[in-house]
């Protein structure tokens, strides 16, 4: 075989990989209860409120939910129906960053903590953004933008506090380290977030694209590491958009300003079709 055959091949296998990924990606936004389907934002508060897309009054007291529910209404968790006659459902305490799911006919709610204060999101089938969804558009697969770093572990984990898309909350992480990496002619550092699964680690990043073809607030990508650090590819053609850049109903962290990239990294998903013309 040919090198030039070999190195068509190698091009091949990884753009066949990408569109693998990518349409899994697709298919997990489109979940019908994904957060396509977030009808209403709620935020809780300690006065018993009537709340749209969901049943009963909705308060907080002593850091736990409470719900009284009207004749006939019910909800379920897990799969068990509740219910209170007279009285009222208790949730709570939730940890930040954590929730769960309320099941109300083909309606989920989406109970949880977010910048130290609860909030309930109907999450409906129906919902015009789910139903509409075409697709997210993204760079064609590029392995120049698969990139060896470095994964470098700090002696502690930094506290690290950063913004959101929604206004007056923010979010705080504990970062394990940062990652180093050459892009564009450029050394190039990126502050690292824990993942959702043990042995992976997350990067919300901007760059030059920000803005141009890419959402303006916030990309996110995901890698595997060793916790004690060492060599990583970090393959930019899998960075995903976040929740908040198809709706105003998330409250996506935003980057630490350190993680600003000052090249174009021309790779991964580009603005979605329902954000075009409005940033």
């Amino acid at each position: 075989m040919s090198l030039h055959t070999s190195t068509e091949t190698r091009a091949d296998t990884f753009a066949t990989d990408w569109q693998h990924w990518h349409a899994n990606h697709e298919h997990l936004r489109s979940d019908p209860h994904g957060f396509l389907a977030v009808t209403e934002l709620h935020w809780l508060g300690t006065e018993a409120t009537a709340l749209a897309g969901a049943p009963g009054t909705w308060r907080v007291e002593d850091d736990v939910v409470r719900v009284a529910l009207g004749e006939g209404d019910s909800l379920r968790r897990d799969g068990v129906e509740l219910n209170t006659g007279t009285g009222e459902l208790a949730f709570g305490p939730i940890a930040e960053r954590d929730g769960f799911n309320l099941g109300y006919g083909e309606t989920v709610l989406e109970l949880a903590k977010r910048g130290g204060e609860y909030i309930l999101r109907p999450r409906d089938p129906a919902n015009a953004l789910l139903r509409n969804y075409q697709g997210t558009p993204a760079y064609a697969p590029d392995e120049g933008f698969a990139v060896p770093a470095r994964y470098e572990p700090f002696r502690q984990p930094r506290e690290t506090t950063v913004g959101a898309a929604v206004e007056g909350i923010h979010h705080v992480y504990q970062a394990p380290g940062q990652l180093r990496f050459r892009l564009g002619g450029q050394e190039q550092s990126l502050t690292v977030f824990n993942g959702h699964a043990p042995g992976t680690f997350t990067v919300l990043f901007t760059d030059a694209t920000s803005g141009v073809t890419t959402y303006a607030a916030n990309r996110s990508l995901t890698f595997s590491a060793p916790e004690t650090g060492g060599p990583v590819v970090l393959d930019f053609n899998r960075a995903v958009n976040l929740p908040c850049a198809y709706t105003d109903l998330a409250t996506c962290p935003l980057p630490p300003a350190e993680n600003h990239l000052t090249v174009a990294v021309e790779a991964g998903e580009k603005t979605p079709l329902e954000r075009e013309g409005s940033l």
